[in-house]
């Protein structure tokens, strides 16, 4: 077990093998399945082939996927999410570059009211500025989130079991997740701009007609 003051967290297979306590042991098992069977899958609403996420199956099948939570006397949700951060660099500092690109920190909080995702909603937008300007993505779950997908605005890709905040390396596919804020896309170009592949340059360049990237 990893642990610092504000959260604490365990590897996928950790949690499989019951070594959690067990005052949480099955609410990390339940979005350890979620995470096994929804995320991993296609879908038909889905609106392209492949899985809900293309990154957690080999995420999983490394034991790079870890399941966090608050300490039982963090009063602060605001500090602990920066935690993750904190946790994520020293998850990452012996992992090679590829094996980086697959490490996802999942802070679960079963706190969160389960009918209203406003909250937990607020709580992503406000911590994303400072996750993408060091290079990593948040993003948010909920059993009522009403974000679209990409591909199909009737699917909901990010509704699950317990309200969930998600941590991983920013990628040179995310830009999608980036263009709403202006500064979230500088930092993009600051990191990405020399290796940005040929399908990416053609979203940025839609982009760029549409008034939303920088000409």
């Amino acid at each position: 077990m990893n642990r610092d003051d504000l959260i604490r967290s365990w590897s996928a297979s950790q949690v499989a093998r019951g070594e959690v306590p067990g005052d949480i042991l099955g609410l990390l098992r339940q979005v350890r399945g979620w995470s096994e069977d929804f995320l991993v899958s296609s879908h038909p609403a889905l609106g392209r082939t492949g899985p809900v996420c293309p990154y957690t199956q080999p995420s999983l099948r490394r034991d790079l996927f870890h399941l966090a939570v608050p300490s039982a006397d963090c009063e602060d949700l605001t500090s602990a999410v920066d935690s993750l951060r904190t946790r994520h660099a020293v998850l990452s500092e012996p992992l090679t570059p590829e094996e980086r690109e697959l490490l996802v920190l999942v802070l679960v909080l079963p706190g969160f009211d389960m009918t209203d995702s406003v909250e937990l909603d607020e709580l992503q937008r406000k911590a994303k500025d400072r996750f993408v300007s060091e290079g990593l993505m948040i993003g948010q779950f909920h059993p009522v989130c009403e974000e679209p997908g990409l591909h199909n605005e009737d699917f909901r890709p990010l509704r699950a079991p317990l309200p969930l905040l998600a941590v991983r390396q920013l990628l040179v596919f995310d830009l999608p997740f980036l263009v709403s804020e202006r500064s979230h896309l500088d930092h993009y170009l600051q990191r990405f701009a020399p290796q940005i592949p040929a399908r990416v340059r053609d979203q940025l360049v839609c982009l760029s007609v549409s008034g939303v990237a920088p000409r």
